[in-house]
């Protein structure tokens, strides 16, 4: 029997809230990085008939110019659509512990609301990672 190829598909959308606000650095070659935390909440149906719900987080990661836009605009409760790819980093701790961590690479952030900051802040909208 022949072996089934299946396409390798790796593309998330959520949407939620930020639970703080943007963290911004800088790589070690320069490049903006910004992180983020994003809230996104479920309802759903029981067994029995009732409703249940659920919270989940994720570490969101932008980078470049996105990563510039999410740290200028958005704060802590910002609700956003995030579109990206799951990736997996890697790093050993000062301690020699190997860590891991699943993460959204965002690739584009759509803005559901103004930033506070009145005229100056962005209108709701969206922002793309270039690469």
């Amino acid at each position: 029997m022949a072996e089934l190829k299946l396409p390798e598909i790796n593309r998330v959308v959520l949407s939620g809230r930020l639970t703080r606000d943007p963290d911004k650095r800088y790589a070690s070659d320069g490049t903006p990085v910004t992180s983020f935390s994003l809230a996104f909440h479920r309802r759903y149906r029981t067994g029995s008939g009732g409703m249940g719900e659920h919270t989940g987080f994720v570490t969101v990661m932008c980078y470049q110019r996105l990563a510039e836009v999410c740290a200028t605009y958005l704060r802590s409760g910002s609700p956003v659509v995030v579109e990206g790819r799951l990736q997996m980093r890697e790093w050993t701790t000062t301690r020699g512990e190997k860590q891991q961590s699943l993460e959204l690479r965002g690739e584009s952030v759509h803005f559901l609301e103004k930033a506070p900051g009145g005229a100056e802040a962005q209108e709701p909208g969206s922002a793309e990672d270039p690469s």
